[in-house]
């Protein structure tokens, strides 16, 4: 077989080329057949060639903008069909948003009159358990009077039988000098008148000591009833402490373990934070110094071991009472709001404190007892307070319209040192409320819930 010379094969492939060409042309020819557009004017006439590819061009071009605007119109359709759905999901979203939170502060106004209730529950067992405690001393103070009394009285009594039985020994001796005398008297009359004397003496003694002894037997009598007296009054007297026990006992129990409750659910060692409370309190002779008996040497009794521990658990409730104000278990707001936001991830990053949302200028309230270490501007808080309680843990008051304290002023619990604001990263009117311990930030509302039984 012979080569083909180059020339002869670009003429196969351009001959190839121009066929397929035919051939498609052909095909277009049969859908797309050639067209004329004559345009014709007064003078003139002219026609424009349509040919198939350019038919093929524009009806390809048309469909391409006809899907073009259905798809549109599709989407548009669609994005509007979805706006609506997720607008009327919104609505339904926040009214029962609303709803929730109107429940909440009726739940949270609820529980401010319970806590005004038990707070007051919480002060009138305070002063009670004050009266019963001056009662305690007092019937203590009398009992040991009466003790002392039924002493002097068994003394006296002893002493009085003593006198009785020498009275009664002396009276049986003139008696049998009386009849001696009077044997000697029959037998003769030589010593008459010395021996008259003698018994008119002797008679004068023995009437004397008679009285002596009614006397004294008297006395014993009266002894002895006052001394039953007495044992009756100190029996009523025991039973009135044992009433005034079982009643501060009680009254204790029911003080001391709803803030036992409080201080372990805010996470505080109890024992840690009475012994930190009592290092400021351990002056001689205050308030908060357990009392005692005096047993003058002797065992202590069951009665004064138990008034004992009733005053140690009235002075561990006293530094329960100190304790409390210096940690944040109150509300920074107490007019009312609504919560925003709370402790933990919020949009992938981590929120350390709850948002009380509230009127511009609503009141701001210390949490707790301290110290401000800053009252200014600070990025992102805005016009913030930040203020140091015992026990290592910090406060902070953040996006307020208005600071009303110092650096270095030290605060009470319930004082106000700001109105709510929006400066700072806000997006609208709130308070920022964080707890910090130690430097980590903590839930504010662990101390706020913790105190809801018992303030």
């Amino acid at each position: 077989m012979s080569e083909r010379r180059p020339g002869e094969r670009y003429r196969g492939q351009d001959f190839l080329r121009t066929r397929l060409a035919i051939r498609f042309h052909a095909v277009l020819e049969r859908y797309f057949p050639e067209r004329r557009v004559f345009l014709r004017s007064d003078s003139d006439t002219r026609f424009i060639r349509l040919k198939p590819e350019s038919q093929l061009l524009a009806f390809m071009g048309g469909s391409a903008i006809v899907a073009w605007a259905i798809i549109a119109t599709a989407v548009l359709v669609m994005d509007s069909i979805g706006s609506g759905n997720f607008r009327d999901q919104a609505k339904r979203d926040q009214r029962t948003y609303e709803a929730r939170l109107n429940a909440l502060e009726s739940e949270r106004n609820k529980r401010a009159e319970e806590a005004l209730a038990a707070q007051n529950r919480f002060n009138s067992a305070l002063e009670q358990i004050s009266v019963m405690q001056t009662q305690l001393l007092t019937s203590e103070t009398r009992r040991h009077e009466l003790e002392t009394g039924i002493e002097v009285i068994q003394s006296t009594l002893r002493r009085a039988m003593g006198e009785r039985d020498s009275a009664r020994v002396e009276a049986e001796t003139l008696a049998n000098m009386l009849e001696n005398n009077g044997d000697t008297d029959l037998r003769g009359q030589s010593n008459g008148s010395s021996d008259d004397g003698t018994l008119d003496f002797m008679t004068a003694a023995l009437a004397d000591t008679a009285r002596q002894r009614d006397q004294i037997e008297k006395d014993a009598q009266d002894a002895l009833l006052q001394a039953d007296e007495m044992a009756a009054r100190i029996q009523l007297m025991e039973d009135q402490n044992e009433q005034i026990f079982r009643q501060l006992e009680e009254a204790m129990s029911i003080s001391v373990e709803p803030l036992d409750k409080m201080f372990t659910a805010a996470g505080l060692n109890t024992d840690t934070l009475i012994n930190s409370v009592r290092q400021g309190y351990s002056g001689q002779g205050g308030p908060l110094m357990p009392l005692s008996f005096s047993t003058r040497g002797e065992v202590a009794s069951a009665d004064t071991l138990r008034a004992n521990r009733i005053l140690d658990q009235m002075d561990k409730l006293n530094l329960y009472r100190i304790a409390a104000t210096r940690a944040p278990f109150a509300m920074p707001v107490k007019n009312s709001f609504r919560y925003t936001s709370g402790f933990g991830m919020r949009w992938g990053r981590m929120h350390s404190g709850t948002d009380f949302a509230a009127p511009h200028g609503t009141p701001i309230y210390s949490t707790a007892d301290g110290v401000v270490v800053h009252a200014g501007w600070q990025s992102g808080y805005g016009r913030l307070v930040k203020i140091q309680h015992e026990f290592g843990i910090e406060t902070r008051y953040a996006h307020m319209s208005k600071i009303r304290v110092k650096k270095g002023q030290r605060v009470s619990r319930g004082d106000r040192i700001g109105d709510m604001g929006n400066t700072g990263r806000s997006t609208g009117t709130h308070l920022h409320y964080e707890v910090r311990v130690g430097g980590k930030a903590v839930n504010p509302m662990i101390y706020i819930k913790a105190a809801n039984n018992v303030f």
